[in-house]
C-alpha cells in the first residue's frame, strides 16, 4: 500500500503524561516492564458501558476543524457525530482489537475500552469485520486506501502505527480476571478466529516503528486519560516500549 499524507487539521500539541505516571516503570524491560505498565494502567479505571461510547468518542475522535464531527479511523472522512447508527451511511463503534478475538463482545472492560473503539464507516467496519492486521494484497472495496485479503486488513499508512499501538495495549491492559480474558499479540492471522489473540505482530512492529504518534493519537490519549477512562496507552508515550516487551 502507499504512502499518503493525511488532510485532518491539527489543533494545538498534546500535554505530557502527569510527572510520575510511569515512575513505577522506570528501568525495567521486558517482561518487568509489561507487568509494571499493566499495573500502572489498569488502576483506577472508570468503566463504562457500551452505549456512553457513543458520547466518549464524540470527545476523543472530534474533528479540530468540525467540532461537531468526529473523524474515522480507516477511511479518515468527517461525519456528523449524530450520524451514527446501523445505516451504510451512518458511522459505528469500530472494535480495533476484534471482540471476536477473545469472545469479550460489548462486555464493560475489554468491550468498551475505548482507546481500542474508534468511529468508522459502518460499510468499512463490516468489510474489515474481525480480520487480523497484516500487509494484504488490496485494496479494500469500501476505502481503497487499506488493503485486504482472505485472512487480514491492512489501514491506510498515516493509521498503521495506531493500530498497531492500541493492540499492545489491549495485551497489556487485559491479562484475564480484570475486565476481559488474558489478550497477546501473536504472529499468526487466522480466519474466524475466536482465541484471545491478535495478529501478526511482526508487522505491527514494523508499523509502530514507521509511524510513530502525531499530535492527533496524543491528544486523543490525554482525553482519555482526563475525561474519561483515567488510564493511558503508555505506548503513544513511549513507543519505544512496544521493542523493549515485544521485539
Amino acid at each position: 500500500m502507499g504512502l499518503f499524507a493525511s488532510t485532518v487539521p491539527q489543533a494545538p500539541a498534546a500535554a505530557a503524561p502527569p510527572v510520575n505516571y510511569y515512575a513505577a516503570a522506570q528501568g525495567k524491560h521486558g517482561a518487568a516492564l509489561k507487568d509494571a505498565l499493566h499495573d500502572i494502567i489498569s488502576t483506577n479505571v472508570t468503566v463504562f458501558k457500551y452505549p456512553k461510547v457513543w458520547d466518549i468518542l464524540k470527545d476523543t475522535d472530534r474533528d479540530p476543524a468540525k467540532p461537531g464531527n468526529v473523524i474515522c479511523i480507516y477511511s479518515r472522512k468527517s461525519i456528523p457525530w449524530s450520524q451514527h447508527g446501523p445505516d451504510d451511511t451512518d458511522w459505528n463503534r469500530e472494535h480495533v482489537w476484534a471482540k471476536s478475538h477473545g469472545n469479550f463482545g460489548i462486555d464493560p472492560g475489554a468491550g468498551t475500552d475505548v482507546h481500542h473503539l474508534r468511529p468508522s464507516k459502518v460499510p468499512i467496519n463490516r468489510e474489515r469485520s474481525n480480520l487480523d492486521f497484516d500487509e494484504s494484497d488490496g485494496p479494500a472495496k469500501t476505502e481503497p486506501r487499506s488493503g485486504i485479503d482472505r485472512d487480514s486488513w491492512e489501514p491506510r499508512e498515516e493509521v498503521k502505527g495506531d493500530i498497531a499501538r492500541m493492540i499492545f495495549y489491549m495485551a497489556v491492559r487485559y491479562e484475564g480476571g480484570d475486565g476481559g480474558p488474558d489478550l497477546e499479540p501473536d504472529n499468526r492471522t487466522i480466519i474466524r478466529s475466536t482465541e484471545p489473540r491478535h495478529g501478526r505482530i511482526s508487522t505491527l512492529l514494523t508499523w509502530n516503528d514507521a509511524d510513530p504518534p502525531d499530535a492527533s493519537e496524543m491528544r486523543r490519549n490525554d482525553a482519555i486519560f482526563e475525561h474519561w477512562q483515567h488510564n493511558r496507552n503508555p505506548f503513544i508515550d513511549h513507543p519505544e516500549w512496544v521493542d523493549d516487551i515485544y521485539g
